[in-house]
C-alpha cells in the first residue's frame, strides 16, 4: 500500500490531535502513515508516491495556520508538478465566523488548480457543533480509504 502523508496546519493543536488520531486509524487499517507538522512543497515533490491528507484548521479571518503557509505559498507561487496526485482534506473551522472553513478551501483549490485529484469530498468539522472532531475524522477516513 502507498504511504499516506498527513500535512498538518494547526494553530491551537486541534488539527494536530485529529492528525494523530488519523495516523493511528490509518496504521491500524494497514496503511503506512506519517504526520508532517511543517509541510513544504518539497515534502510532496520528494515523495511522489505518497497519498496526501491535508488536515488544517483556520485562523484569523479564514487564514491558514503559520506552519502550513509555506506549503500553500509554494503551491500558489512555484506551481509544482503534482498533477494526478491523490489527496484528501480535513478542514477544521468555526461557523461563528463569516470566513468559516476558508483556509481548507484555499489549499484544496490550490491543489485542484495544479491538477491534483481529490479523493472524496472534504470533511469540514465545525467547532460549534459540539461533535468530537477526532471521532468524526475517523468515521470519514473509513469512507475515504475505501475510495482510494
Amino acid at each position: 500500500m502507498p504511504r499516506i502523508q498527513i500535512l498538518v496546519g494547526s494553530e491551537m493543536g486541534t488539527a494536530e490531535m485529529v492528525a494523530a488520531s488519523a495516523k493511528d486509524y490509518l496504521e491500524s487499517s494497514g496503511f503506512e502513515a506519517i504526520v508532517n507538522p511543517l509541510p513544504e512543497v518539497a515534502d510532496i515533490t520528494d515523495n511522489p508516491d505518497d497519498i496526501l491528507l491535508i488536515c488544517t484548521s483556520n485562523t484569523g479571518a479564514g487564514d491558514l495556520p503559520g506552519n502550513i503557509q509555506p506549503l500553500y505559498l509554494g503551491l500558489t507561487r512555484d506551481f509544482p508538478c503534482i498533477a494526478g496526485r491523490r489527496y484528501g482534506v480535513i478542514n477544521l473551522g468555526d461557523s461563528s465566523y463569516a470566513t468559516f472553513a476558508e483556509a481548507g478551501r484555499a489549499i484544496d483549490h490550490a491543489m485542484c488548480e495544479l491538477g491534483a485529484e481529490r479523493v472524496g469530498e472534504p470533511l469540514v468539522l465545525d467547532a460549534c457543533s459540539g461533535d468530537d472532531p477526532e471521532a468524526a475524522a475517523i468515521e470519514w477516513l473509513g469512507q475515504w480509504t475505501t475510495a482510494l
